[in-house]
C-alpha cells in the first residue's frame, strides 16, 4: 500500500508516524486503534465486486494498516507485510530465475546463508557468492554477467560490521543491479536505506519493530511501483503473509519504537564499555566503540548505533557455553530487539547451519557471544554480565 494516506496529518518526523501512519480511526466507530480484521473472506455484491477485500492472503485491513505504516517509517512508496523475515526473504529470492547470481555478504543471519546456500542453489541452480563488503571494491569484483541481486545486512550479524551503502548503491547502480538491505539490526529510526538509493529495504518485524517478543514477521518496502506489483503477485501467489493478529501485535510495538531504540542504545553502549575493560573478554563488537573498524562511518551513516553488541572470550567456546549458561537477567534465547536481553552463542545457536570452516574463515569465533540489550536498568545488566563472566 502507498504510505501516503489523505486522512492523515502530514509529517516525516519518525517518532509520529511510528504512531500514526496507516492508522486513521476508525470510520465506522471512531476506534482510536486499528481493529483486528478476523475474517479470511468477505462478502462480495457481486463476482469481482467488493470494497477491497476479497480473501484475506490477498489482502486484510489490519495488514494494510501496517504495510502503510512500515513504508512511511522507511521513506518508502509501497510496504509488504509477511509472516516472517524467513519468508519475505524467499518471496524476493522468487524474483530470479534458474542460474542467476546473486552476491551477498559474507556476515549474514545463518537463516539467510541456510536459504540461500541450502535450498535455492540445489533447488533452483541460483548461486550465490558470500563476499565482505566492508570495501566496496569486493562487490565489484564478485560481480558476474548473470548476476542479479545484492544482499546485504548493516550493521552485520553477529560480527556487527558496518557496510558503506551509498557505495555499494553506486557500484549497483552502475551495473544496473537491485541493491537489498536488510535493515532489521538498525530499525528505520537509526538507519533508512532508500534514501542512500537502495531498491528494497528488508525486515524481521518479530524483532525491534515488535519489540515485544511475541510475535513473527517479515516486511518488504519499495519505492518503485513495478517491483512492487511483481512483490505484491507473489506474496499473494506464495502465500507467506501474517494473520490480523500478528500484524495488529506489530503495529501496536511499532508506537513505542523511538523510544524503544533510543534505550537499546544506551544501554549497549553502557554494556560494551563494561565489556571492553573486563579481563576475560578479547574483544568487544559496537559499531559506537571508538576502537570499531567501522566507527566513523556508522556515525556517519546512522543515527545511533543498535543493541546489539557481540565479544569474544579468551577461553573459546566452552567458555561461552559457561557464560550464556550463567547469566540470570539475559535470557538465553534465539532472537532480538524484544524489550528484554538475551544472550546467545551463535556457533551453537543462530549460526549453527553455517559450516564451522566457513564461521572461521569469515571471523566467527567459536567464543563469540551475541547480546541483544533490552531496556532494562543498564546497571542491572553489567551486573548480571559481570558474576557470569565469573564462570568463564
Amino acid at each position: 500500500m502507498d504510505s501516503q494516506d489523505s486522512r492523515f496529518f502530514k509529517t516525516t518526523r519518525l517518532a509520529t508516524l511510528a504512531v500514526h501512519a496507516g492508522q486513521a480511526p476508525d470510520p465506522s466507530t471512531g476506534a482510536i486503534m486499528t481493529p483486528i480484521f478476523n475474517s479470511a473472506t468477505f462478502v462480495q455484491e457481486a463476482p469481482g465486486k467488493h470494497k477491497g477485500y476479497d480473501y484475506s492472503r490477498s489482502g486484510n485491513p489490519t495488514r494494510t494498516a501496517l504495510e502503510a505504516c512500515l513504508a512511511a517509517l522507511e521513506g518508502g512508496r509501497c510496504g509488504l507485510a509477511f509472516s516472517s523475515g524467513s519468508g519475505a526473504l524467499a518471496t524476493a529470492l522468487h524474483l530470479l530465475s534458474p542460474g542467476d547470481h546473486v552476491v551477498c555478504g559474507d556476515d549474514v543471519y545463518g537463516g539467510t546463508y541456510r536459504l540461500l546456500e541450502n535450498v535455492f542453489r540445489p533447488s533452483t541452480g541460483i548461486d550465490t557468492a558470500f563476499v565482505s563488503l566492508e570495501k566496496p571494491e569486493s562487490l565489484a569484483a564478485a560481480l558476474r554477467p548473470n548476476t542479479k541481486m545484492v544482499w546485504l545486512e548493516t550493521p552485520t550479524n553477529p560480527l556487527l560490521r558496518v557496510i558503506d551503502l551509498a557505495e555499494c548503491v553506486k557500484v549497483g547502480q552502475a551495473a544496473r543491479l537491485p541493491v537489498w538491505v536488510d535493515n532489521t539490526f538498525a530499525t528505520p529510526i537509526l538507519q533508512r536505506p532508500l534514501e542512500l538509493g537502495a531498491t528494497a529495504v528488508v525486515h524481521s518485524t518479530t524483532k525491534y519493530l515488535n519489540g515485544h517478543s511475541d510475535v513473527v514477521g517479515g516486511a518488504i518496502v519499495v519505492n518503485d511501483a513495478e517491483l512492487h506489483a511483481k512483490l505484491a503477485y507473489l506474496q499473494n501467489a506464495i502465500g507467506a503473509v501474517p494473520g490480523a493478529n500478528d500484524s495488529w501485535l506489530v503495529l501496536r510495538g511499532i508506537k513505542t519504537l523511538e523510544l524503544r531504540v533510543q534505550r537499546h542504545c544506551s544501554n549497549a553502549a553502557a554494556v560494551a564499555d563494561f565489556l571492553a575493560s573486563h579481563r576475560k573478554v578479547s574483544r568487544v563488537l559496537y559499531p559506537g566503540r571508538k576502537d570499531h573498524p567501522q566507527h566513523e562511518l556508522a556515525r556517519r551513516q546512522m543515527r545511533g548505533f543498535g543493541g546489539m553488541v557481540s565479544f569474544e572470550l579468551r577461553g573459546g567456546l566452552e567458555a561461552a557455553q559457561r557464560v550464556v549458561c550463567a547469566t540470570r537477567l539475559f535470557a538465553l534465547a534465539e532472537s532480538l530487539g524484544g524489550v528484554e536481553s538475551l544472550i546467545e552463542s551463535p556457533a551453537l545457536m543462530t549460526h549453527a547451519s553455517i559450516p564451522r570452516e566457513l564461521r572461521l574463515q569469515r571471523g566467527l569465533a567459536d567464543g563469540l557471544v551475541r547480546l541483544s540489550v533490552g531496556i532494562e536498568d543498564p546497571a542491572d545488566l553489567v551486573e548480571d554480565l559481570d558474576q557470569a563472566l565469573s564462570l568463564a
